[in-house]
């Protein structure tokens, strides 16, 4: 896994551009298999109820343990990233969140043992997206990151989206167990591609602790605390919250809704799953394409980030209490797989625009404490949901008050993203340059 060194001449540039979206492709297959890990519970919450006889809110507990170590882990493997490089620290994600699914194919495993290892999963799991975001970069130049990151979100919906009808399919057939298993084996499986295809990016910065490898050697470093307390990091952060607390909660609790509120079968709810997801990536994709167009067309109209993905959220606020209160199952499935799904494009604008305010050295800390902060609602919102809908008077009343909370979440992000997401003027403010395009810098 060396470092691709780049040469003179269009040849070398060619090779820098195939080798980068090679990376991007293997890092959307590693999301996938992230995220497939996560549906796990929520396509089998039913059947592992049954079995190990439980509550919802003790499932949403179970689940809920995931983000235990989820966001420390996000944010304590962050800064081994100025210390190991990220082939190795992704590589060894993979086998770690692989081994934590194979425990659960045992019949003896439990109530404790399924603890333990969604545990175990979500340390493993915590620092993949930062991690696989910062190496990402070091392909890319600043004005080329947006497609490229959001191909590697679209793997959150792709994998949700493969994931749902296989995994149904596995559940069906070889009963609940043997989907933590599948997942297992094929993170291992990614594990042997990134150890022959793997590699270090042009524009990947320096290890160590000097002042050259903190601030990626261009420029000066940027304290801590006026990086994570500027305007632009404290709105992506509550946004990506936000997001992440609807995908979470969607996550977890979506089949059971569909099955419990809207009478749909099994089948049936893994296949609306699966037509959210490709709707969710459907807009990420749409989203990367239209950036970069933007991008490359200097005449043409600049929104700031923050206005068009603030307005995006609103709406997709908007369409959220509307699927509360709404009856229609048709309706509901549209807003599911439509404006709903606008909620996404807030993940994409904020990482990318965290890397815009942050040296490229610092890059991998500050994507760190962005998921360390977006992971705890994986924390919360299974849980809170699951006790909103133990506590109410029935499950729908329980459902429809977790929905109007999850729209007034994402309606604040929104708001703030219009008004403080602005990472041109916080990056001016910090004294952050923009990175050379790709394939000219080298090392």
């Amino acid at each position: 896994m060396d470092r691709l060194r780049t040469g003179d001449g269009a040849a070398a540039e060619e090779q820098v551009c195939k080798g980068a979206w090679g990376t991007t492709w293997l890092l959307l297959t590693f999301m996938l298999v992230n995220f497939a890990d996560k549906t796990v519970m929520g396509l089998a919450a039913d059947p592992i109820r049954d079995e190990l006889g439980l509550t919802r809110g003790e499932f949403g507990t179970a689940q809920s343990s995931f983000f235990a170590l989820f966001s420390l882990a996000a944010l304590g493997v962050s800064f081994l990233t100025r210390r190991v490089r990220t082939t190795v620290l992704l590589l060894g994600m993979a086998l770690l969140w692989s081994v934590a699914q194979l425990p659960m194919l045992l019949g003896a495993a439990g109530f404790g043992t399924l603890i333990a290892t969604r545990v175990l999963l979500g340390a493993a799991e915590g620092p993949a997206a930062p991690v696989a975001v910062h190496h990402l970069h070091g392909w890319f130049g600043q004005k080329e990151r947006t497609l490229p990151t959001a191909v590697l979100m679209v793997g959150a919906a792709g994998g949700v989206a493969l994931s749902a009808p296989l995994l149904t399919v596995v559940i069906d057939v070889w009963g609940w167990r043997w989907a933590f298993g599948a997942v297992g084996l094929a993170g291992l499986g990614w594990a042997v591609c990134w150890c022959v295809r793997g590699g270090e990016g042009p524009l990947a910065p320096p290890l160590g602790r000097g002042p050259s490898a903190v601030s990626g050697g261009a420029g000066p470093s940027v304290p801590y605390r006026r990086l994570l307390l500027s305007g632009t990091w404290l709105t992506a952060a509550f946004g990506a919250f936000a997001a992440y607390w609807m995908l979470s909660a969607g996550l977890t609790w979506a089949p059971d809704y569909l099955h419990e509120v809207s009478g749909l079968t099994l089948k049936q709810s893994g296949a609306v799953v699966t037509a959210t997801a490709v709707g969710n990536a459907v807009v990420l994709l749409g989203h990367g394409l239209l950036a970069r167009r933007t991008a490359r067309n200097r005449t043409a109209p600049r929104l700031p980030v923050g206005l068009g993905g603030g307005l995006l959220m609103c709406v997709a606020a908007l369409s959220i209490a509307v699927f509360a209160e709404v009856d229609s199952v048709g309706a509901k499935i549209a807003l599911m797989v439509g404006p709903m799904a606008l909620t996404n494009v807030i993940l994409t604008a904020s990482q990318t625009a965290v890397a815009r305010i942050a040296p490229a050295g610092q890059r991998g800390v500050a994507l760190g404490a962005l998921a360390f902060v977006y992971a705890l609602a994986g924390i919360l919102s299974p849980l809170v949901t699951g006790r909103m809908v133990d506590a109410a008077a029935s499950v729908p009343t329980g459902y429809h008050s977790a929905y109007l909370l999850m729209a007034g979440l994402v309606a604040v992000a929104g708001v703030l993203a219009v008004c403080f997401l602005r990472p041109e003027k916080d990056a001016a403010r910090l004294d952050v340059a923009q990175t050379a395009p790709m394939g000219l810098a080298v090392h």
